[in-house]
């Protein structure tokens, strides 16, 4: 009886060994939605009880949790990691790597996951951020700042309705934790033309500003809008 059993597990452990890790674009459950010269963004959504192929992250990124989140983290040569996530956690993973992804839990694991093109060149460049923690109380609304790394700066932004936060003079990214209502407020007179249209975001949904788009954003909705930006340098 030993030996059948050994006999069925060997092939399993041998597939597992050799089956080879695929890029991150090639991953079925990463989908990208967003890339430029600096960053790649893909949505990704795993459905419970299953798990993502083991890939590739030849970049450093930053992903957002989209929905309380249990995972199993299984990195390539390591052994596994349990992750808690909380709505809207963000965190930094440096690269590269390969791993996959389980889903423990009843719910879609889902995220944003932006990868820093430029990591190399900027992963040793001194911030230039004059802040890289801190909360910041703002009419009607928070601002926390939660991390800087590779030069890009990660906030956090909650805003109850009419509540104005004010936003990057430099190039940022923004993504949606929650419904989004956002309006642009005290534009420059050269704004991008896009930066003059509202923003009505889903959760996960993410929107790319240029340098100099705008200076501040209302919530014009009935809600409370939570949402995530990073910063490039």
């Amino acid at each position: 009886m030993k030996l059948s059993l050994l006999l069925l597990v060997l092939p399993a452990l041998l597939f597992a060994q050799t089956t080879p890790d695929v890029d991150i674009t090639a991953e079925p459950h990463h989908h990208l939605v967003f890339a430029n010269a600096q960053v790649r963004v893909f949505s990704v959504e795993v459905p419970p009880h299953t798990a993502t192929l083991m890939h590739r992250h030849l970049h450093d990124y930053i992903y957002v949790t989209l929905g309380a989140a249990d995972i199993s983290n299984e990195v390539s040569g390591q052994p596994a990691t349990e992750l808690k996530l909380a709505d809207g956690e963000t965190r930094f993973s440096p690269g590269p790597f390969a791993h996959l992804v389980r889903d423990l839990a009843e719910q879609p694991f889902r995220n944003v996951t932006v990868e820093l093109l430029q990591d190399d060149k900027i992963r040793h460049s001194t911030p230039h951020w004059k802040e890289d923690r801190g909360l910041e109380i703002l009419p009607g609304g928070t601002e926390e700042i939660l991390f800087v790394k590779d030069g890009v700066r990660a906030s956090e932004f909650e805003l109850q309705p009419g509540g104005t936060a004010p936003m990057p003079a430099g190039a940022f990214l923004l993504v949606a934790v929650s419904d989004l209502r956002l309006h642009g407020a005290n534009l420059p007179r050269n704004a991008p033309r896009n930066a003059w249209e509202d923003v009505y975001q889903k959760p996960g949904y993410s929107y790319w500003f240029p340098a100099g788009a705008l200076h501040a954003l209302i919530n014009t909705g009935k809600q409370p809008a939570k949402f995530v930006t990073l910063e490039l340098p």
